[in-house]
């Protein structure tokens, strides 16, 4: 067989053993995805391996669509966590990494570890493989000017570290849960209800107009309409017995009775402004008015704000709501509509149907990827990881390489949604599928990897020194940041399991905290953390090299 056919058919043996493997639940407790990675060592250690340069490519593409669509996923919602939470998320996360330094340094001194071995260690210990590819470098410096440097122990200490390092970050997961006796359904619930508290109910009223001054005034320009986040969707004049749709443009008159949309908070600022409630319904009264809602999906329309594509001037109808992420958000005047947005719409029929050609309403594409711009972002990131970073103080440049700079690049591309016709959206579907197929490639081809020098690595006695110290390195750091998190800043488990992950930018841990429960509070805060920990392990990574080796 060629050596592409026998990697295909290892790979395939490997993802089905270890996804059976991970399925396999303790006490409602599995290890989902990441057993792929412990069926990868198995077959390697008998024999199962394949091409290095194919298994390389593999490993790495995984990574890459793994990080790319929780990027372009979770890209507008890490925004947010930053606003909220990202100084604290990303303090812990300093204090994880911190730690893992001062234990590695400590072993190091106290077990005589060789200096390359110090810095395996922690590459290992941490499952980062960046770290690595920049402490190698760090070690290849300094072996071209000095002697007796052995940059092979760089590789085994890594070697034997990495599946204790994962198995490390699981357990601490789990020893938090136990330690805290966590309800995951509740802090399902907590999560979804604090999230929820971020943005307020959009609501409708009914309201008499009494205010003289305003009579004869356009909706749209009663003074601070825009701060409060009110729309007018329908009103009923005085006097007549039908209701019309209304924009920002309809002239207002006193006696009229209008229906307003948005936030609390924003009606019972502005109701008194221009009346009081009124009883009566106008979704129930006669006339030619409607709602529709429709996706945003014309690429002419996207990235352009309600103000500038004036909707009501151009076609009569007035956008009422905007859904995003199964989110309603009041609309302004300078809110942006993005791909997959759904705007709901109230209008006449005619102008009902003009304004959702012009939006697109495609169902057909939201179903669809479009694979050029998926390819386009992936370019953009991997370009974006081997740009060298130079930081005050640090004598050798930073880059975020093949697994920090796509989900960078994501996070970017999924803020800016579309540029021209090239649109960064991925049916949720679709985007599940590409995660999940990369992280199973990543953990196959990174247990063939290591498969065949571990157990002979793990067994001699410095292999079972460095794997001890390994799994302190790994679990004390996360066990006092997690503690802390939950007794000091009241932090949801969840919340705490994805900073945990992010912390030691670990695909498997994730997985497996994505697999405990169906909710985005673990990806989200993997994302929120993992750029500031890729640029700190890498620096510490060479940093143990130039002071041990």
């Amino acid at each position: 067989m060629s050596t592409i056919t026998t990697a295909i058919l290892v790979i395939s043996a490997v993802a089905v053993s270890g996804l059976v493997f991970g399925s396999v639940r303790i006490r409602g407790i599995g290890l989902g995805p990441a057993g792929v990675l412990f069926a990868g060592i198995l077959f390697g250690h008998f024999g199962a391996t394949i091409n290095p340069e194919i298994n390389h490519f593999a490993k790495e593409f995984g990574l890459i669509l793994f990080v790319f669509t929780i990027g372009i996923q979770l890209g507008p919602g890490i925004i947010q966590l930053w606003k909220q939470q990202g100084l604290l998320l990303n303090g812990l996360t300093l204090l994880i990494v911190l730690q893992g330094f001062a234990l590695v340094a400590l072993f190091g001194y106290l077990f005589g570890f060789p200096g390359t071995a110090v810095a395996g260690l922690f590459c290992g210990s941490t499952t980062n493989t960046p770290s690595l590819g920049a402490a190698e470098q760090a070690a290849s410096m300094l072996a071209a000017n000095e002697s007796g440097i052995d940059i092979g122990f760089l590789a085994s200490a890594y070697a034997v570290a990495y599946p204790g390092g994962i198995i490390g970050i699981i357990a601490s997961m789990l020893l938090l849960k136990k330690i805290f006796r966590v309800n995951l359904d509740d802090e399902v619930a907590r999560y979804r209800e604090l999230h929820s508290r971020d943005r307020e109910k959009i609501e409708r009223q009914s309201v008499v107009v009494e205010n003289s001054r305003l009579d004869l005034m356009p909706f749209g320009q009663i003074p601070g309409i825009n701060e409060t986040g009110v729309r007018i969707s329908r009103i009923k004049r005085a006097g007549d017995n039908e209701v019309e749709p209304a924009t920002e443009q309809t002239l207002l008159g006193e006696g009229d009775i209008v229906q307003v949309v948005g936030p609390k908070s924003g009606l019972a600022r502005f109701v008194p402004l221009i009346g009081r409630p009124s009883e009566e319904d106008l979704m129930a009264i006669p006339g030619k008015v409607t709602y529709r809602r429709v996706f945003v999906t014309e690429t002419h329309a996207l990235n352009r704000s309600l103000a500038e594509l004036s909707l009501d001037r151009f076609y009569n109808v007035t956008v009422t709501r905007i859904i995003r992420g199964g989110i309603e958000m009041a609309p302004r005047g300078s809110s942006r509509l993005f791909y997959g947005d759904i705007v709901q719409v109230v209008g006449d029929i005619a102008n009902l149907d003009r304004v959702t050609a012009f939006l697109g309403n495609s169902t057909k594409s939201m179903k669809e990827t479009q694979f050029s711009p998926l390819f386009v972002g992936i370019a953009i990131g991997v370009l974006a990881g081997l740009i060298p970073l130079s930081i005050p103080g640090v004598p050798f440049p930073v880059r975020l390489g093949l697994a920090g700079g796509p989900l960078i690049a994501a996070i970017v591309l999924s803020l800016v949604g579309s540029i021209g016709s090239f649109v960064w959206y991925i049916p949720s579907s679709a985007n599940l599928a590409l995660r999940e197929l990369g992280i199973i490639l990543f953990l196959a081809c990174a247990g063939l990897g290591a498969g065949e020098t571990f157990f002979h690595s793990a067994m001699s006695l410095d292999g079972v020194i460095w794997m001890g110290t390994g799994l302190v390195i790994t679990m004390l750091p996360l066990l006092t940041a997690g503690i802390l998190a939950r007794v000091i800043w009241k932090q949801n488990s969840l919340t705490i399991c994805g900073v945990i992950a992010g912390s030691m930018t670990d695909p498997p841990a994730l997985a497996f905290a994505g697999s405990m429960r169906d909710c985005d509070a673990s990806a989200t805060a993997y994302a929120a953390v993992y750029p500031l920990t890729m640029i700190l392990r890498i620096i510490v990574a060479q940093s143990l090299i130039f002071i041990f080796a």
